[in-house]
């Protein structure tokens, strides 16, 4: 299994450049040498919905991707990183299951957050029922009935599929052990998916809420310390959130470079962007594009308020014909009290910039050398644009943004000049030595360009942006000593 390394990362899932697991080795290893370091698996256990996100078990692979053989291949070439749903389970899951069958004598019972339970007086105020962080517009929960006739309400944050389990119960941490022992065999980084969410406590919005927070973060880390496991929490909210996980030592994502990007490349201005760059954590894994979409929540205080919605009406305006498609509402999210705000974008990274290709390549280029290690979602690896005809088959709003690739299709996708170029970026940014070093942003550019530089020792290499024409210098200095262009 190889360990973390300052490598490109793909995010991916197993049946999305081929068939399987297998199909997925060979194509990387056949078309992107050099190009990839690392993989991010995106869920490849036995699910019953939300693309692998509503986990049955983590016992085994799912058939139709293959088998933990596969994973162990791939670790062995790649450093992997996979998911862990700290916050749900499947409620195809046997532990449900048992929970349904045999109710208040299930060994599972407490796992599951009971609605009436959870609130002092069986039902939230209306003061408590408007602060909650909710992903959905209605109740964050859900009536079952059990085979004794019971109808119960349990916490439900997401989809139908899903379940939400208490961190706190010994049947939940039980599960966590033995799920996180087995999974850390074969990566050593595991995202903790949803994590904010498991943090519940009456009279707070039940997400991200403090001194819990931390309490549910040591629970989580208990199985994986004693093997040196390393854990990404995924959180999409505000930037700040993000710094209080750093401050701690913890990796984190870069959530908020994608829309500080769009908003660049949109105005040609450069100061927010370079503001970010300069006190954004360093231990960070950097995105653009993920299997979610184009997050919005993450850069508030970044970007005023019209900033933020100059980017996104561009971009809703790029997608507005495809919302009679869409079974649910794109990326809404209601929180303490306040209107609905659009929570993310549904929209590829590359029809965002409407396919524009210098635009797409200076995007991908400024990651490459922001503070952190890349992280390039696999339709962005091909620049890919909207699939229409998936949302229109599917109904879901991400489906836009989840085309599957067969090998015809990466190999045209692949003859692209614009792709050729950052390929080549890419493999430069994998193993010249100065990314292992000190940056340095310079912040006296005039607004609309961006100059960064990274040097390790006698090793140095200069990214010179142009945010207005589009245009970007890379320098670096070679084996021998001279400065050339790549």
């Amino acid at each position: 299994m190889k360990k973390i390394s300052n490598q490109i990362m793909l995010i991916t899932y197993a049946d999305s450049m081929g068939n399987n697991l297998k199909d997925l080795y060979e194509v990387l290893g056949k078309y992107f040498k050099g190009v990839i370091g690392g993989v991010h698996i995106l869920p490849f256990f036995p699910s019953s919905g939300d693309r692998g996100f509503a986990v049955i078990n983590y016992d085994g692979v799912d058939h139709a991707f293959g088998n933990w053989m596969d994973i162990r291949k791939l670790s062995e070439k790649y450093y992997l990183m996979a998911d862990f749903m700290i916050n749900h389970v499947s409620i195809r899951s046997e532990e449900f299951k048992d929970y349904m069958k045999r109710g208040d004598a299930s060994p599972y019972k407490e796992m599951f957050i009971h609605w009436e339970e959870f609130w002092t007086n069986g039902e939230p105020t209306e003061e408590e029922l408007e602060a909650l962080y909710r992903r959905k517009l209605q109740g964050p929960y859900k009536e079952f009935i059990r085979e004794d006739g019971k109808v119960v309400k349990l916490w439900n944050t997401f989809f139908e599929e899903q379940v939400d389990i208490d961190p706190w119960a010994l049947a939940t941490q039980d599960y966590y052990q033995r799920n996180l022992e087995r999974i850390s065999e074969f990566v050593p980084l595991i995202r903790f998916d949803a994590f904010a969410y498991a943090s519940k406590k009456p009279g707070t919005s039940c997400f991200f809420v403090e001194p819990e927070v931390w309490d549910v973060l040591d629970i989580g880390m208990k199985p994986l310390r004693d093997r040196g496991t390393e854990m990404l929490p995924e959180i999409h909210e505000n930037y700040r959130i993000q710094l209080k996980m750093a401050e701690r030592g913890h990796w984190v994502y870069d959530f908020a470079l994608p829309m500080l990007m769009l908003h660049g490349l949109m105005t040609g201005r450069t100061d927010r962007l370079i503001h970010w760059l300069k006190i954004c954590p360093r231990k960070q894994f950097t995105t653009l594009d993920t299997h979610d979409g184009i997050g919005v929540v993450d850069v508030a205080g970044l970007l005023e308020d019209d900033e933020i919605d100059l980017v996104r009406n561009k971009v809703n305006m790029k997608t507005a014909e495809l919302q009679e498609y869409t079974k649910l509402p794109a990326g809404i999210v209601k929180m303490s009290g306040a209107k609905a705000r659009q929570y993310q974008l549904m929209c590829t990274y590359y029809s965002a910039l409407d396919e524009d290709d210098a635009s797409y390549l200076l995007a991908r280029v400024v990651q490459l050398y922001s503070p952190g290690i890349p992280q390039v979602y696999y339709v962005g690896l091909l620049a890919g644009e909207n699939d229409v005809e998936s949302l229109k088959r599917i109904g879901e709003p991400r489906s836009v943004n989840r085309h599957n690739y067969d090998e015809e299709e990466i190999v045209e996708r692949m003859e692209l000049p614009m792709l050729k170029r950052l390929y080549e970026i890419m493999r430069f940014r994998n193993n010249y030595p100065a990314f292992d070093g000190e940056i340095l942003i310079n912040e006296k550019v005039k607004n609309g360009t961006l100059e960064i530089t990274w040097s390790n020792h006698d090793r140095w290499t200069r990214l010179r942006a142009d945010f207005q024409s589009k245009e970007f210098h890379i320098t670096y200095v070679n084996e021998d000593g001279a400065e050339v262009s790549l």
